[in-house]
């Protein structure tokens, strides 16, 4: 297994990886100034970005001792990842400060709006041996992907072998704990498989994964079944095909989810069909044009009392169909990137009703290298929506190279957040009542930082403010009241990042050591409109500090991750979360274990679920 710090093997000029665990093993010696950071026109090498992006690569994804795409993202600076039910069943993720509603997330640079609610985000079909990395755009992104970026954005990447191969990745775990009510230790166990075929026919990839197990609480217990497909399909020279589709089920119990106490016989199913299609044609040296098509559609199941199916029941199918079309043009000035889309989603509820909306966007952007020792790239998006009518969000980032490894980098821009269906129509008296006459929020963000670049250190330290408007929040003014959406306030945040990846050994070396630290210090405030006081659930949740610390060992057969997680959260207790995996190769198979929470440290990351004590899993991967 290779180091796994993305950040610091991109400081150097080349690298050589064994990536033990791809389907199909195969040493590559990839060059680092040629990772290309995925967007929907402009595409920009890691090196060359100015803005505040973290990539999770394929070798990092192997070393941290995650079971799910939840899991993964716990170990990125500047994101909040909440879970309510861990094994990946449900959790909320937020970027520096904002809500769960305020980010957006993709795959392969399509858009994931659930317009019911951000809850179900992360409920996708993509298993993690079918991530290739996961690329965190932290700020406004607006500029690249229109609505609901407000805070930020996440990429999934998924892989595209270059040969024909399989993989099997099995593994179970147990906090060998149990209480009265259950007839043994809570467990848990999960299988992932994937195949590769790459040809004349293109490149297809195909995995499946199955986890379950009972849980690590009363009601706990889940059932996640995922399949995903992934296929490029040459039609011609510089013109080929592409194909991704996924479906999801997940079924848990939602003990303290959204109701507690009284919520203890909870569950929730839910489901999600992913499919897009797209072509992507080199019409010259200089033009390429890129059109898509995609759908989405959402079953959510909310069962509050699970053996009674009869009462307090809600039912919601959303559908998502989005159509559009990017170009990029490449000029003697710089590149010009533009595109058109078109958005219609629609939901039919039981607590919410029958609605639709339809969204428009065209976007513009241009980077150049003209100008001596800077690289600055700027543009705008215009959208209407049926409901909102017209907005325009405009950005630009600039880099100013200072020296040989020192670079300044500087960003502003806007973005806006439609209300989701539920933040407008829900209907669930007595507790939650939405509000029709909800108005979009939206914010401005500047950041400046600088960035220091050399062949074993690489460092960044940014600071960042943040204003959104008409910030929307669930609030009451009585406890015998329902929470209501609300246009609360201005959330105003003045944030610090810093992070620095160590490479303690020469390269190449038997013996590689990798040792990274980041951290996050925030500091949001509230300006309400309304002087009553009132009773809020989301205003002011974000970490106030939030340190991850790594250190990896690398030999030609053995590795050894260590990870350190401090969250001190406003309005909850701090907490530090220690994690481990040891892995030993003997090709083609690899045995690892995992140690989660290795000091059984009792924590909360949302609502009143206190996440699983101490957590070991062993695991057995096999790939040809």
């Amino acid at each position: 297994m290779t180091p796994f710090f993305h950040k610091i093997i991109v400081c150097a000029l080349s690298v050589t990886a064994t990536n033990t665990l791809a389907i199909g093993q195969q040493d590559t010696t990839i060059s680092l100034h040629e990772v290309v950071i995925t967007e929907n026109r402009l595409q920009l090498p890691f090196t060359k970005q100015n803005r505040n992006i973290h990539v999770i690569d394929r070798q990092e994804i192997e070393a941290l001792p995650a079971r799910s795409l939840n899991e993964l993202l716990t170990y990125v600076a500047g994101v909040d990842l909440r879970q309510r039910g861990p094994f990946g069943s449900q959790a909320d993720v937020s970027i520096d400060g904002g809500s769960f509603e305020q980010t957006l997330v993709l795959i392969n640079g399509v858009k994931i709006l659930d317009a019911q609610t951000a809850h179900n985000t992360l409920n996708l079909p993509v298993p993690t041996d079918a991530i290739e990395r996961i690329e965190i755009l932290r700020g406004p992104a607006a500029r690249i992907y229109g609505i609901n970026s407000l805070t930020g954005a996440i990429n999934i990447v998924t892989r595209r072998p270059a040969r024909t191969g399989f993989s099997v990745n099995a593994y179970t775990g147990s906090g060998f704990k149990s209480d009265t009510t259950n007839s043994g230790w809570f467990n848990g166990r999960g299988i992932q498989m994937g195949g590769t075929l790459a040809g004349r026919l293109g490149k297809h990839t195909l995995f499946g994964a199955h986890d379950s197990g009972n849980g690590y609480r009363y009601n706990t217990a889940f059932r996640n079944n995922k399949v995903f497909y992934q296929g490029d399909i040459p039609i011609r020279p510089s013109h080929k095909l592409t194909a991704m589709g996924g479906y999801v089920a997940s079924n848990f119990g939602a003990n303290g989810f959204y109701a507690a106490p009284g919520d203890k016989e909870s569950q929730e199913v839910v489901q999600t069909v992913l499919a897009s299609v797209g072509y992507e044609a080199e019409l010259s040296d200089h033009l390429v044009i890129s059109p898509r098509i995609s759908y989405r559609f959402a079953d959510d199941d909310y069962r509050y009392f699970r053996h009674d199916l009869s009462r307090a029941r809600s039912r919601h199918r959303g559908h998502a169909l989005n159509s559009e079309i990017n170009g990029t043009l490449q000029t003697s000035a710089g590149d010009l990137g533009l595109g058109l889309e078109m958005r219609n989603e629609s939901i039919n509820s039981t607590n919410i009703g029958e609605h639709r909306r339809n969204n428009f966007g065209i976007y513009t952007e241009f980077k150049t290298e003209k100008i001596k020792r800077m690289l600055l790239n700027g543009g705008a998006y215009v959208n209407y929506n049926s409901d909102y009518g017209w907005q325009l969000f405009p950005g630009i980032d600039v880099g100013y190279l200072i020296g040989e490894h020192w670079k300044l980098v500087a960003h502003t821009g806007t973005g806006q957040r439609i209300p989701s269906f539920t933040d407008l129509y829900l209907d669930q008296r007595p507790g939650n009542i939405g509000n029709p006459d909800l108005t979009p929020e939206t914010t401005w963000h500047a950041e400046g930082g600088i960035k220091y670049t050399h062949q074993r250190l690489i460092a960044q330290a940014t600071y960042f403010y943040r204003n959104i408007n008409n910030f929307i929040d669930w609030v009451r003014g009585d406890d015998d009241v329902p929470y209501q959406s609300t246009n609360y306030a201005e959330n105003r945040v003045r944030g610090l990042t810093a992070s620095a990846d160590y490479r303690l050994s020469d390269a190449p070396s038997t013996v590689s050591w990798m040792a990274g630290l980041s951290y996050t210090w925030l500091t949001p405030s509230l300006a309400a409109a309304n002087t009553r006081p009132l009773i809020s659930k989301y205003a002011i949740e974000s970490l106030r500090h939030q340190l991850v610390a790594n250190l990896t060992l690398t030999t030609e057969r053995f590795s050894a991750t260590a990870t350190g997680r401090f969250n001190q959260r406003i309005g909850y207790q701090h907490y530090f979360v220690t994690d481990a995996r040891f892995a030993y190769r003997f090709s083609p198979l690899t045995v690892y274990l995992d140690a989660q929470n290795l000091t059984d440290v009792t924590y909360i990351e949302a609502a009143a679920v206190p996440m699983p004590g101490r957590w070991l899993s062993l695991g057995l991967q096999y790939a040809l």
